[in-house]
């Protein structure tokens, strides 16, 4: 059974940054695809970011393109996000997901997901 462990969320300023990690604990870490998604009050969860086992592709949604990084540390079996000129929008619970094969974004593909860390940007 693949863990995935979440940390880093806060309340931040509109403008500033902050880091999220993801501690998955499993042999084959590099087998796995990993993602960010959100998910807002009253709205669906939703696809933010994604990176593939090797880290050599990334996808992002429109809406944190040019702000958001990920990346991913084969050798600690985590996966960062890195979140600058964060918005009062980014607001939401954001989780860790981990799924075998390649990257997409549709959210129900996924097979293992974290407990989710709040991320809360005031204005």
């Amino acid at each position: 059974q693949v863990q995935l462990v979440e940390s880093g969320g806060g309340l931040v300023q509109a403008g500033g940054s902050l880091r999220l990690s993801c501690a998955v604990s499993t042999r084959t870490f590099t087998s796995y695809a990993m993602g960010w998604f959100r998910q807002a009050p009253g709205k669906e969860r939703e696809f933010v970011t994604t990176i593939s086992g090797s880290g050599g592709t990334t996808n992002y949604a429109d809406s944190v393109k040019g702000r958001f990084t990920i990346s991913r540390d084969n050798a600690k079996n985590t996966v960062y996000l890195q979140m600058n000129s964060l918005k009062p929008e980014d607001t939401a619970v954001y989780y860790c997901a981990a799924r075998l094969g390649g990257v997409i974004t549709a959210t129900h593909r996924w097979h293992y997901w974290g407990q989710g860390t709040q991320v809360t940007v005031s204005s």
